[in-house]
């Protein structure tokens, strides 16, 4: 079993911890001391952390793993994630989504995908389904799919509130949340639905109606994009104090005329009396970013990037003050209580050791991924299998 000792280390687990050693066994954090030495006979490797900062590896709950996007034709699918875009932005576990396209494209290509990441050494699960409704599964229903295939863990993204929404009717998705809740409760998994917010007046509200309508509760959904524009954000706040919800980190500065700043929103939800465990942030990678006018043309399309995670957790802390212990939260522990990644989220003893170790710049110098380290001084040991 390889041992790692990562020395001196000012740890927020997220929450802060102190100065203090951590103790990395095989793929597990095993100890967290003040002091941790080991006998001169064991084969372990040591990781001088004087200066810097230990972080759980971040949890990105919204990405295009397998392509996406197609609303401007053939020529704007945009490509898969590569591995390197996940470790230069300290991101150790990925949930991938269709998207838009659940027409041309398939949820095969995503889990395969899915296994891929993981051979090459990283955390990945997937949602099933697309913007359709009724959706595309694997085996024929959301809820086979959750129960019998072990990497997918909720269903999404689905479309509301949008102009590429399906026409749906009430009851349509109260069935489609329904089976997603018992197929996850015989798969053991969270059953999230993620939700993509569309740019409609109003557009909580087909979440109320569900929940006024059926026995379901608004903790089954994970609603996305809920700073795309202002009119969303000031309805995000009053949603909050009662569910989840989600802050699109790709979207801004593209959109910066719409976009309402996911590290500007974190402060801003939190004064509304959203509490920090309802919040929580990803990156929409690899996905398309199409504005749309009046008339419904395409006028603008860009392609999502993950290390805006990293940078919207920055910004938080540097530009808008939050402590770090409270940003953390919305991409480590509140993604992975919400999916019940029971492994994930956090360092402390008997979790996965997804570790990022950052500078007092907030530079990333090292990542771990189950305790494999792949990133050294900034540098990246791991590349995907066509990387250069």
């Amino acid at each position: 079993m390889s041992i790692t000792i990562i020395k001196d280390v000012e740890l927020y687990s997220p929450h802060k911890m102190g100065k203090c050693d951590i103790l990395i066994a095989g793929s597990e954090v095993a100890q967290i001391s003040k002091n941790i030495d080991v006998p001169s006979s064991w084969k372990s490797h040591i990781i001088e952390a004087s200066g810097l900062i230990a972080i759980p590896g971040l949890i990105d709950s919204h990405v295009h793993i397998a392509g996406a996007g197609g609303e401007g034709g053939p020529a704007t699918r945009t490509p898969e994630m590569q591995l390197s875009q996940m470790l230069t932005a300290g991101v150790t576990t990925v949930v991938g989504c269709l998207g838009t396209d659940g027409m041309t494209r398939n949820l095969e290509s995503v889990l395969m995908k899915v296994k891929a990441l993981r051979t090459e050494g990283v955390s990945a699960w997937m949602y099933t389904g697309a913007y359709q409704v009724p959706t595309p599964t694997i085996l024929g229903d959301v809820g086979k799919d959750l129960a019998l295939i072990e990497e997918i863990i909720g269903t999404g993204e689905i479309a509301l509130s949008d102009h590429r929404s399906s026409g749906f009717n009430l009851n349509d998705l109260i069935h489609l949340v329904a089976h997603t809740r018992v197929g996850a409760m015989l798969g053991g998994k969270a059953g999230i639905v993620n939700i993509h917010m569309g740019d409609a007046q109003n557009p909580f509200k087909p979440l109320y109606d569900i929940v006024e309508h059926s026995e379901l509760k608004l903790k089954q959904f994970l609603p996305t994009h809920c700073n795309r524009n202002s009119y969303i954000f000031e309805d995000a706040k009053e949603y909050g104090k009662s569910s989840y919800v989600d802050l699109t980190t790709s979207s801004y500065p593209v959109f910066a005329e719409f976009e309402i700043k996911p590290s500007v929103a974190i402060v801003e939800l939190l004064k509304a009396g959203v509490p920090i465990n309802h919040i929580t942030m990803s990156s929409d990678a690899c996905g398309s970013l199409p504005h749309f006018d009046e008339n419904g043309n395409l006028v603008k399309l860009e392609t999502g990037s993950m290390k805006t995670l990293y940078n919207e957790l920055v910004d938080a802390v540097v530009n808008e003050g939050l402590d770090l212990e409270t940003v953390l939260q919305t991409v480590t522990s509140n993604v992975a209580n919400i999916l019940k990644l029971k492994r994930k989220g956090g360092v402390t003893q008997d979790k996965d050791a997804d570790i990022v170790l950052v500078n007092k710049d907030f530079g990333i110098e090292y990542v771990l991924v189950m305790g494999k380290i792949m990133v050294v001084k900034g540098e990246i040991l791991k590349k995907g299998t066509y990387e250069k």
